[in-house]
């Protein structure tokens, strides 16, 4: 994932947690936030949350790798200007790959994060 797609700072968590909406299924929660300053650049960005709840260390670095992957992977799907966190429950752990594609589409989908046909960006 390249750096500018990616959400890192503390405060940027906490205001996308705090002003932002929620979507959610059985394996993910999703938060997203409309990004409005000028300086930013006109992608997405992404931050991901893996409770210690889910699983060991190994565990929780491979969920991380497989959801970076598949949102690289959809990225040109994916509304532009927006902040958006990514949180793994249990659940998400043991699904192979190609469910838990099929599972962060449909929360992403659930959030209005994919771009609709017809519709300009991306």
């Amino acid at each position: 994932m390249q750096k500018e797609n990616r959400l890192t700072r503390r405060e940027d968590f906490n205001k996308v947690y705090r002003y932002g909406k929620s979507a959610a299924n059985h394996q993910f929660v999703v938060y997203v936030l409309n990004r409005h300053s000028v300086q930013s650049g006109s992608g997405f960005r992404l931050g991901i949350s893996v409770s210690k709840k889910v699983g060991n260390a190994v565990v929780r670095n491979r969920l991380r790798r497989r959801i970076k992957e598949i949102v690289r992977l959809n990225r040109d799907k994916l509304v532009p200007k927006k902040d958006f966190i990514l949180i793994a429950r249990k659940p998400a752990a043991d699904m192979e790959y190609a469910e838990m594609e099929k599972s962060i589409l449909h929360v992403l989908k659930r959030a209005e994060l994919l771009v609709k046909k017809g519709q300009p960006g991306g």
